[in-house]
Order: structure tokens, then sequence, then C-alpha cells
């Protein structure tokens, strides 16, 4: 048993002063603060362990891209206590019950944090939905337009309906990549920034966005939009939250931290898809953030090694797409939210209580909880140096950024993170050992 305390303590609804008690895995009082005992983190606040439900690591068959092991402990160093893995771009992607198993396997001994994983959905796996589902999986990703990698094919409307009933049924979110691409002109200038940014426009996410709240209205499935981009299509996903469809909606550090406007010339660690947008989108989100029509932030951590980013040519169009951010993603987000007026208790709802919420999950600082939680310095300013990150490659647009907030320790379930302490979690919220 032990106790730890802060004069910050955040809560579920507010934030106070008290000593956390934890016995084993759990936390077992919410006492008031100045227990003789208690270790005293003083002035800095102690949050609940930060959940990102959308995250790459790319093990088994691409760890070279990232790996169980750096990218949980990169995670980790980040206040992260419990991601979710995507079921590309690890090779097998994570379409069978094989796949699913091979991923198990090569997270063993490895992780310093929890993690669970996501099936996937393509063409020719429509009959092993249900099979991964039962398996444990703790959501179903879809493509909408071409995904990157030629392993994980794009579905359509055909594909969707039928599976969405059951997923329906069996209360497992559908997480979507909502792009549906039409021709575009050729990049005039594959270095300029503008010229990627016009090849994904808007139109892309909102075509599909149309399509996935008719489905909803359908099936009664629940559908997660993954990293929304596009401001634009906050009013029409207000107006079917409204009429009650089960529709979450998420967006990532980028999208909320820079604009387009700030991109130069051949900076291609900035490429993402979809794409970061216009500086007024960027406020855009913010407000839908603070609106509740974004639930949710999410890294999306979607490294690659360096020679893949074209560095040194600069060239959007054979640069990967995919930005590397887990560790940084609580600094950089609190920089942003706490100009705009925002507190520790809403950066915690969206990076804590809402992912969690999506992955079947509960997690506060209450009495009952697992002991999850992290230190964090909210109001030290420091430089993202990439070089000193936990990620396997160290190419991120968050280097040389000024950012506020930084993770001094994190506990998962009562301990120090670290490797092999990680556990596997097992659909909808059981636990085993790893």
């Amino acid at each position: 048993m032990f106790a730890i305390q802060s004069q910050r303590v955040v809560l579920r609804d507010r934030i106070e002063p008290a000593t956390i008690v934890v016995e084993g895995e759990q936390i077992i009082a919410i006492d008031s603060y100045g227990q003789s005992n208690a270790i005293d983190v003083g002035d800095a606040a102690i949050l609940p362990g930060l959940v990102d439900p959308h995250v790459h690591l790319n093990e088994p068959g691409r760890t070279q891209w990232e790996g169980m092991m750096t990218g949980t402990a990169a995670a980790a160093a980040g206040g992260i206590t419990t991601l979710c893995d995507m079921p590309l771009n690890s090779a097998p992607v994570t379409t069978s019950l094989y796949a699913l198993e091979l991923k198990r396997a090569a997270a063993v001994g490895k992780l310093s944090m929890d993690i669970g994983f996501h099936g996937g959905i393509v063409p020719d796996n429509v009959d092993q939905v249900e099979t991964l589902v039962d398996a444990g999986v703790l959501g179903i990703k879809a493509f909408l337009c071409h995904s990157g990698i030629d392993d994980f094919p794009n579905v359509g409307e055909r594909e969707l309906r039928a599976i969405m009933p059951l997923l329906a049924q069996r209360q497992i979110p559908l997480l979507v990549h909502a792009e549906i691409a039409a021709p575009v002109s050729l990049m005039e200038n594959p270095r300029r920034y503008a010229d990627y940014l016009r090849s994904r426009p808007p139109s892309f996410e909102r075509e599909a966005i149309a399509m996935l709240i008719d489905l909803a209205r359908e099936t009664g499935c629940h559908v997660h939009i993954v990293h929304l981009a596009d401001a634009g299509c906050v009013p029409v996903l207000k107006a079917a939250r409204a009429e009650g469809l089960s529709i979450s909606v998420e967006t990532c550090p980028h999208y909320l931290v820079f604009s387009a406007e700030q991109i130069p010339e051949g900076a291609t660690m900035f490429k993402c898809a979809p794409p970061i947008r216009e500086e007024a989108n960027r406020q855009a989100l913010w407000d839908a953030l603070a609106d509740g029509v974004i639930d949710l932030i999410a890294s999306d951590h979607s490294p690659c090694p360096p020679s893949m980013k074209s560095l040194d040519e600069g060239r959007f169009d054979q640069a990967w797409g995919g930005i590397s951010s887990l560790q940084v993603g609580l600094p950089a987000v609190w920089e942003e939210a706490s100009k705009r007026g925002f507190e520790l208790c809403d950066v915690v709802r969206w990076m804590s209580a809402e992912p969690a919420k999506l992955l079947g999950l509960s997690r506060s600082i209450s009495v009952g909880e697992r002991a999850d939680f992290v230190v964090f310095d909210d109001k030290q300013e420091w430089v993202i140096d990439g070089a000193q990150l936990m990620h396997r490659h160290k190419v991120t647009p968050y280097h040389g950024r000024t950012v506020r907030g930084l993770v001094l320790k994190t506990f998962v379930r009562g301990e120090l993170a670290s490797v092999g302490h990680g556990r596997l979690v097992n659909g909808r919220g059981r636990e085993g050992r790893s």
C-alpha cells in the first residue's frame, strides 16, 4: 500500500487537494491533503492516466518502423497508461485471428503500459470479423480510401453494411478513416504543401461522413470518426448527434497545434492524411471540442523510417503520410488548450475519460478505479528535441517547438511504468497479463 498527494488532483469534475491511497492495483481511498505518510508532489497536478485509442506500433512485420517496446515506452513517458493498436501497418495486418495472435505474442515482455488491439475490415475478410470480435478486439477499423499500404485495402458501403449490424449487436465500435477519394489534379509542385493540401480536399471527408451517418442511422452501429481534420464536417455531425445517432469523433494534436500556413516548402515531416488544414479550420476544431461535437483527442501516431519521409527531396507526393507524436501529445495539447481558457479537467476528458469510454474502459481518479495516474507539471515550459524522444525514429514536426507541461511520473496499475509491466487489454475491458 502507498499514498501519493498533491495540492491539485484532477477528480471526475473538479481539481482539489487530495491524497490518493493505493493498494495493489486499485485506488482504495481519496483522503484529504496533508497525510504525513504520503509521497507529496506539491503543486504538480495528478491526472488520470491517458488513453490513446489510435496508435500504430507496426509490430510484427514492420517493427523497424516503431515496435512494441519503443512505442509503449514513449507512450508511458507521455502519460499514456493504455493504448489501442491499429490493425495496420503491421505485417500481417490484423484482419484474422492468426494475425491477432501474432501481435499478442509479439507483445510479451515488451510493454511499458497496457495495450489492446483493433481488428480490421478489408474486402476479403467480412466473414472473419465476428471471430475477431469473439477474440477480444476493442474495435473494427475501416478505410474508405487507400490506406497507404496495399495489404490493407479500403472497403465501401457493401462491406460496411455487411458487418455493422453485428457490431451494433456486440456493442463494438466501427472506426473509420473517413475520406472517399475523387479524381484531383496532379501536384504542380510536389514540394509545396499547398499543392498537397489541394490533393485531399475537404470534400473527401464530407462525402465519407455523409455516407457513414446514413449507415449509422440504418444499422444502429456505433461509428467513430477517426482523425477529423475538416471542421466543415462539424455541422452535419452535430445534427446527427442531435438526432440521437451513435457517432463519436476524434481529432489529433497535429490538427489542433499546426496550420497549413505554417508549413514550409518541402517540410514533409508534416505530411499526414487527412492533411493539416488552414488556421481558420484549426480554430474551428477547437470550437467543436468546446461544443462537445468532437469527443476526444488521439495521437494517430504513425511513424516510419526517416528514409520514407522524402526528407532530402522534400516531395509530399513521395513521403509517407504519418506523424510521430506519441510522447508529446499531452504537453502540445495543454499548451494550446490553456491559452484558450480550458482547464486540465477538459484535457482529461478529451485524452482519458472519453477515449476510455470508446474502448469500453473506465479511467478516473476515484475509489475502486485502477491506479493509473500521471504526475504532470503543467506550468513547466520546455522545447521538444526529437533526438531525446523514446520513439524508434526521431523525425517529428514537433521538434523545436516550445510546449507547456512536463510528465514527471506515470503510474500503471499502482506501479511506475516500466518495460515488462504492461498487460494486454482483451475485449471491452477484460485484461490479461502479457
